[in-house]
């Protein structure tokens, strides 16, 4: 069972490309699923939340600064970034507005599981998701308003209690089961990310059936925007490592972690905020990233990072 399920989630993108695409051939299906699509997230997170470890924490807590750097850099490199690509294309507000939110949600989940694969420093990537999550609820709603607001009606507080329900208390109700009923939790926890994959799947074909006659129009562009922001992000990401300094597992760490982001969250803000337009780019983004960061990861696992790196006092 293992075995089938890590074979599952390993192939994560195809199951993505695949369901995006009957999605926007058939679309009505997939619009059923609309009603859970809050449930599905807040699952999602809720098994995130039972997968951490308290050693997680301490290693935050041990090494803060590469940490500060490295949330620092997301926070700053991708909403910017997202504004400038919206601005450079003439993107439509509902889609500046969606790419801004996309680039002010916190990193993906997966990029730990990108960071395995390029041999990149996993405890590093875990460390800093958590922090860029925890940090969102204030960051995102408010990174958005402040780069987007003009474009559309934005409400932090509303926003801002989202994330709360959708993000915070599922990822802290996850780490307390985890903490009260270990030994069941540990049994079935590579049931988790296999189910995290599954909703975000659906959370994606189901904005692209809901927005496919807009689509028609306007695929490419938001393509185009897409892959700009995430490949800004990934060589933003590996330029910071350099700039402090970083051995090369952490400047890879670093491109995969800000060149990911958590955008089935920004679906989730926008279609309950915003706009049912303004979730097309966090949909398209997933396409995007999760197909960049393997084939960067893929790349990368075949050139080893250990030989580059830098004495340790060199090193953030």
């Amino acid at each position: 069972m293992k075995q089938i399920l890590a074979w599952y989630t390993r192939y994560f993108t195809v199951w993505v490309v695949s369901f995006g695409i009957l999605a926007y051939l058939f679309p009505a299906p997939f619009l059923v699923l609309q009603p859970g699509m809050n449930s599905f997230f807040a699952l999602t997170v809720f098994g995130i939340g039972a997968a951490l470890e308290l050693e997680d924490f301490k290693r935050i807590v041990q090494a803060p600064w590469p940490v500060v750097v490295g949330s620092a850099a997301q926070f700053m490199i991708m909403p910017l970034g997202a504004y400038g690509v919206g601005r450079l294309l003439h993107l439509p507000d509902a889609l500046v507005v969606g790419l801004v939110l996309t680039g002010a949600a916190p990193g993906a989940m997966a990029s730990n599981v990108m960071s395995y694969i390029a041999k990149a420093d996993v405890a590093y990537s875990v460390s800093l998701t958590t922090v860029s999550t925890l940090l969102c609820p204030i960051l995102t709603p408010g990174l958005t308003l402040l780069l987007a607001g003009a474009r559309m009606d934005v409400s932090f507080l509303a926003m801002f209690l989202s994330v709360i329900k959708t993000v915070v208390a599922p990822l802290l109700l996850g780490l307390w089961v985890k903490y009260k009923f270990k030994g069941t939790i540990e049994r079935i926890l590579p049931v988790f990310p296999a189910i995290s994959a599954t909703f975000i799947v659906f959370i994606c074909s189901m904005v692209i059936a809901m927005n496919r006659d807009y689509l028609a129009s306007m695929t490419v562009v938001v393509l185009a925007a897409c892959l700009i922001l995430n490949v800004y992000g990934m060589v933003g990401g590996y330029g910071v490592g350099m700039l402090f300094r970083m051995n090369q597992q952490r400047r890879r760490t670093l491109a995969i972690e800000i060149g990911m982001q958590n955008a089935g969250l920004g679906v989730v803000l926008a279609l309950n905020h915003l706009e049912k337009k303004s979730a097309v780019p966090a949909a398209i983004f997933v396409f995007v990233c999760i197909l960049t960061a393997s084939l960067l990861a893929a790349w990368w696992q075949r050139h080893d990072a250990a030989g580059d790196r830098l004495p340790e006092k060199a090193s953030v």
